[in-house]
């Protein structure tokens, strides 16, 4: 059987301060997308110092229904390559060849024109996929019940919120039944409940459809429960195919620290974007220091330092923190605050704490995932597992000497009241 997705020795080389203009990069997205299966474009040698080399010398296959996740830490290629197979950009070296219509969602809005309108970019998308107008008409109320934009239906693409063209892109792709489907983190930028609804519709995808599916999350649970196997990318390289829950272990594992804190010294280095970087994150104990152990009836804290250029609006700056299991225990961010008692950010290096209450957190090992973002919009940095803490019950506070051992994520002592009715 000839494989969904073929990848050989593909490589992909930036050059180091390059910036692509918007029509540099739309001609390069044209021009790759009628070249099939990729190839490889040879350039003069250059000095190798002046060079990134984002991918390299990477292989694998994916055979058709197959459900496959990408996994790795931010800046080990996983975008680049996705961008590579959904021929947004060109490979240096090597080549992919894709075997059956492609239906991609990378950035949001993804293949949309944002001049035309929500009905007929969903038709413009069936016809690039191949697909008959018949064919399209059939799904279509399914696309726009599914994405939730029923009155915007009319409305051109460039009046939709980011939420509302990731809804439609991901309906779009999911029922408009390309062969091969090709998911990035965007889902990460709708609410909570869609996220799930999108999750619940990628199960039924794989499950009844047979279709391929590559799928990139930081959701570990995800990709355990939704992937039969996962390819586990670092520094640009392969680092481990296989079964998806020892790959997600293995990444999991190498992503911990035993660090209470990790820094970011260099700004050439730091997670974010020109506009916010990445400094600093901490676990601290009671005592406001770093600490690896955090006793159970003591109020811990979150402490991430951001470097602003500028504050945007709708930022939102915070940190996942999950059981040494893969398991997302709770997200949480300053906009969670109300307005007039959110910790101001201004330009330059801010601290923000978040304060961890006594008996919150059951006992065992957790990881802390720093992000930023601009609400709804984009994500500016999300770091996988960059601290690592032990929870362990304080025996001299009895309250919580029973909550020890519980069943549960978390184990909090909660408060209880009776009265008697009759």
């Amino acid at each position: 059987m000839e494989a969904a997705i073929s990848i050989e020795g593909l490589g992909k080389r930036y050059r180091l301060g390059q910036h692509h203009g918007e029509h540099s990069r739309i001609t390069e997205a044209l021009g790759s997308v009628i070249r099939a299966p990729l190839r490889a474009v040879r350039r003069r040698p250059a000095d190798a110092a002046s060079y990134l080399w984002a991918l390299r010398d990477v292989e694998f296959e994916i055979q058709p229904g197959e459900v496959v996740g990408l996994v790795g830490r931010n800046g080990a290629g996983k975008s680049t390559l996705l961008k590579v197979l959904s021929r947004v950009t060109e490979p240096t070296t090597g080549q992919a060849a894709l075997n059956g219509r492609v239906g991609s969602l990378l950035e949001v809005g993804t293949g949309f024109h944002l001049e035309l309108t929500g009905r007929e970019n969903v038709f413009l998308s069936g016809a690039i996929l191949g697909m008959r107008r018949a064919e399209i008409r059939r799904r279509f109320d399914e696309i726009v019940e599914f994405a939730e934009v029923g009155e915007f239906i009319d409305t051109p693409i460039k009046r939709y919120s980011s939420g509302m063209a990731v809804r439609l892109g991901f309906a779009v792709a999911a029922y408009l039944e390309p062969e091969i489907l090709i998911i990035d983190e965007v889902l990460a930028v709708g609410d909570a409940a869609f996220q799930r609804k999108c999750l619940g519709k990628l199960e039924d995808v794989a499950a009844e459809d047979g279709r391929t599916i590559l799928f990139v999350s930081h959701n570990m649970p995800a990709v355990k429960a939704i992937c039969s196997r996962a390819v586990y990318l670092e520094s640009g390289t392969v680092k481990t195919i296989g079964d998806a829950a020892t790959v997600v272990k293995e990444y999991l594992d190498d992503a911990s620290t035993n660090n209470a804190e990790q820094r970011w010294e260099e700004t050439g280095v730091r997670p974010g974007d020109d506009g916010a970087q990445l400094v600093a994150v901490r676990v601290a104990g009671a005592d406001g220091r770093p600490a690896t152990t955090i006793f159970s009836s003591e109020t811990a804290s979150v402490e991430v330092e951001i470097d602003l250029r500028e504050v945007p609006a709708a930022l939102s700056v915070g940190f996942d923190l999950y059981g040494d299991d893969g398991t997302l225990v709770l997200r949480s961010a300053q906009t969670d605050v109300p307005d007039r008692d959110r910790p101001v950010l201004r330009p330059g290096l801010n601290v923000i704490r978040c304060a961890i209450p006594p008996g919150l957190l059951n006992d065992g090992g957790y990881t802390i995932s720093p992000r930023a973002s601009i609400h709804g919009v984009r994500t500016i940095f999300h770091v996988d597992a960059a601290v690592h803490f032990e929870v362990v019950y304080d025996h001299g506070e009895s309250e919580f000497l029973r909550a020890a051992g519980r069943p549960g994520v978390i184990a909090p002592i909660l408060d209880w009241s009776g009265s008697i009715v009759g």
